[in-house]
């Protein structure tokens, strides 16, 4: 079949390790471009609209924009940097023809470096290495080339790929130059290496096809199915068939048709091959699917991401606070929310339970799943969730769990506390060197001892420190993952927390809510470092007597909770305790609330332990 080029469009997409510039590149991009008028005042980060990406400060979802460089389109992907979400990375290379690889001049390649650029020389993208951060005063610039130089030697599938331009940015300053000597002015040689490097995307003679490569949805306009065009054109209204993964055809007709351009969505009467679109109307579509004309109904190869690795249960909030903060509290409502994330959230999977009220939903990763409960949370679900879980496999009747890389930067004098830490998680050192300013330690770890070390990594290294992760496979199971933590106080009734009942539990352990918080039997209030759980009557109220003190209207002074993240609270709780979670409060609580049940259980399982032994 004939191809043809179009000369006006270029399609990219911008990939590199999370903090190393990519949405700072994007704004600068978008200023100079001069999209916005004089009178507005975009500010920063101008990619990241939703909430928690400003919040956390990293990208999550793959966002499309365009600019005009003269007289060419060229439209942008902006991807997110952290591993937990590389399934966008996955699912959106097949817009681009080429991408531009941020690597931070200081820090170099890193773990999701090699990951990124892996996903796009195999989708066959022309690379484009920009050196970020180039103004920093500790900047390694040649280091960081030769090391890039060196990732693309491993990674690279042919030699037309180990020939790629270089160029040094400082994309906070909005600054590009091809020689380091020279003085950068504007962001004009990344766009003029842009127009020649990267290829202008091919054009197939033939009807209308296109592969839906995201979702989104408008309440007014409803689905809205993006993707590139790979063939032929469409316009408003013209009838469609959608092909998904089982080969089923559905007819159905295009309503609106948008391009991008800087951050707006314009609607257009046509657009051609090679432009990457929006269009609405198709209510039965999903990611993967193709969207082709009825003349020549083809389906093109889906999308396929990494598996799932951890995997954790969302159920009804079954407390006795439950349907007091949320509003949407029941089964359905978590069942329908659940599967609609999969409709966007490729790298997601749900299945159902035995048990109809409980759900088990697999993420790539811890921050993942979080992302996903405090995205429901602010929606106005109220559920509760257990604590995270490796998915293993039985291989040759050997079983295998996920293993990840650990890349950990730090200053030498925390190396002896991590190294002990991460030995209780079964992690092996395989990589350690002295990088000048600090140390550089590389750990594989089964992905099960990374639950709840961010935390404890923070604290270990009193913030002193950088920790990375990359996916590697799967590995024998490394054994058994010894808890650092100690007992848990456990409210013993249910009511009001006081001063008086919380002074006496902080005498036995740290306590996580402040007097006038609601509680109940079973709810966790604190953490101890006794082996065993405690359970403590924090609604206890001092008696009254005739007797006068002295010292009796000396106020008690407590000591401030500890405030558990939603991230810190799914690395706590131990496999009998769940994290409950509505629109204003995070709690954790036993699977079992009654003290008398929880000990029946406990001997139980110890009977069965002592049966197996014997």
């Amino acid at each position: 079949m004939a191809q043809t080029h179009r000369q006006d469009i270029r399609n990219i997409a911008i990939i590199a390790h999370v903090d190393h510039g990519k949405t700072t590149l994007v704004d600068a991009m978008l200023k100079q471009s001069k999209i916005f008028r004089d009178s507005e005042q975009p500010g920063q980060f101008i990619m990241d609209r939703n909430p928690l990406e400003r919040e956390k400060g990293i990208t999550i979802l793959a966002k499309n924009t365009a600019v005009i460089y003269r007289g060419v389109k060229i439209n942008i992907i902006d991807t997110p940097g952290h591993a937990d979400f590389s399934g966008e990375v996955e699912r959106t290379a097949n817009m681009a023809d080429g991408c531009l690889l941020l690597v931070d001049s200081v820090e170099g390649p890193m773990p999701q470096t090699t990951f990124v650029l892996r996903q796009a020389l195999e989708a066959g993208l022309k690379p484009i290495v920009v050196i970020n951060k180039i103004d920093r005063e500790n900047s390694r610039t040649a280091e960081a080339v030769s090391l890039t130089q060196d990732l693309f030697l491993e990674l690279a599938t042919n030699a037309d790929q180990l020939d790629f331009p270089v160029l040094y940015a400082s994309a906070r300053d909005g600054i590009a130059v091809t020689d380091l000597e020279a003085e950068g002015e504007d962001l004009a040689p990344l766009f003029e290496c842009i127009l020649q490097q990267v290829p202008p995307p091919a054009i197939e003679d033939g009807p209308f096809q296109m592969l839906v490569s995201n979702l989104d949805y408008d309440s007014y306009k409803g689905k809205i199915a993006i993707g590139r065009i790979l063939r032929g054109k469409v316009s408003p209204h013209d009838p469609v068939v959608t092909l998904n993964g089982d080969g089923k055809a559905t007819n159905q007709e295009i309503g609106q048709v948008f391009t991008y351009l800087g951050l707006e969505r314009l609607e257009v009467e046509e657009a051609l091959a090679g432009d990457i679109v929006a269009v609405t109307g198709l209510e039965q579509v999903r990611i993967g699917d193709t969207i082709a004309s009825p003349q020549q109904p083809q389906a093109l190869p889906g999308i396929h991401v990494g598996e799932p690795t951890l995997k954790m249960t969302f159920g009804v909030n079954t407390s006795p606070l439950a349907g007091r903060e949320g509003q949407f509290c029941t089964s359905r409502h978590l069942r329908a929310r659940l599967f609609r994330e999969l409709e966007t959230n490729i790298s997601l999977k749900v299945q159902e339970t035995g048990n109809p009220d409980v759900f088990l939903v697999c993420g790539r990763g811890e921050l993942h799943l979080a992302i996903l409960i405090e995205t429901m949370r602010r929606e106005g679900y109220e559920f509760q969730v257990s604590k995270p879980e490796a998915i293993t496999r039985m291989v040759n009747d050997t079983l295998l769990e996920p293993v990840e890389s650990l890349t950990i930067d730090t200053t030498g004098e925390y190396i002896g506390v991590l190294t002990e830490i991460l030995s209780q998680r079964q992690a092996r050192l395989v990589d350690m060197r002295n990088e000048g300013t600090g140390a550089h330690l590389v750990f594989h770890i089964p992905t099960r001892g990374l639950v709840g070390f961010r935390s404890a990594f923070l604290t270990a290294t009193r913030g002193e420190g950088v920790m990375n992760t990359l996916f590697l496979g799967y590995e024998p199971w490394a054994g058994e993952i010894a808890s650092a933590r100690g007992g848990v106080l456990v409210a013993s009734t249910d009511g009001v927390a006081v001063t008086y009942g919380l002074n006496n539990a902080q005498g036995r352990g740290i306590t996580f809510i402040e007097p006038g918080a609601q509680v109940y039997e079973g709810m966790i209030v604190g953490s101890t470092s006794h082996g065993r759980d405690i359970p403590v009557n924090v609604c206890k109220e001092k008696k009254q007597t005739n007797i006068r003190s002295s010292t009796s209207d000396i106020a008690v002074k407590l000591a401030p909770p500890m405030r558990l993240s939603l991230e810190e609270a799914l690395g706590f709780v131990n496999n009998d305790e769940l994290v409950e979670v509505t629109p204003k409060n995070i709690r954790l609580r036993k699977k079992l609330l009654v003290q008398r049940e929880r000990l029946r259980a406990s001997h139980a399982a110890k009977r069965s332990l002592d049966e197996e032994t014997d």
